[in-house]
């Protein structure tokens, strides 16, 4: 099983894309036992013994064929996505307050350098920390009035990412099983 998370999806006029629509084009592409969570372009399906990284790029492809949609796509087996889930630096926030604890995939492995220099840019409450080719943000003041953008983290740390909140980084694992 595996987990793509679509980059910038479904925010204001960027990027529409139905569900339905995300759930054909993976049928048609062959993968199976394929499910949505929530608006924001998460899916959940099995795909045999592809990689990560040739799913992404098939995805990104059909998606841009298909749908006339350009975005990214992060792709996760579900090992990686239990091993991300353990790896959260943040447990207390994930307890206490999962609606201000995201979890960003990223394309590529940040340098430590570069998560320094993201930390060093941060002027509010938040705090990062990387492990892998994922970021974990705390947001204790909330997301929506944050300085700490996605664009930010893109230019500190030189690659995509694409943040989803604990609860459903959660449920995403219960999709998995």
């Amino acid at each position: 099983m595996y987990v793509a998370l679509l980059r910038a999806v479904n925010l204001g006029a960027h990027g529409k894309v139905k569900m339905a629509a995300l759930r054909e084009l993976l049928q048609g592409l062959e993968f199976t036992e394929v499910r949505t969570l929530l608006n924001s372009g998460n899916a959940v399906f099995a795909a045999g013994s592809k990689t990560s990284r040739s799913i992404e790029a098939q995805l990104e492809t059909a998606a841009a064929r298909d749908l006339g949609l350009k975005t990214a796509f992060f792709v996760r087996s579900a090992r990686e996505w239990q091993a991300l889930i353990k790896a959260n630096p943040f447990a207390e926030e994930a307890r206490d307050d999962p609606g201000h604890l995201l979890m960003l995939t990223c394309k590529e492995a940040p340098a430590a350098a570069a998560v320094k220099a993201l930390a060093a840019a941060i002027q509010g409450r938040e705090r990062v920390a990387a492990k892998g080719k994922q970021i974990y943000a705390v947001y204790q003041d909330g997301i929506g009035r944050s300085k700490l953008s996605a664009a930010l983290i893109e230019k500190h740390l030189g690659t995509r990412v694409s943040g989803r909140n604990w609860n459903t980084v959660r449920k995403i694992a219960e999709l998995l099983g």
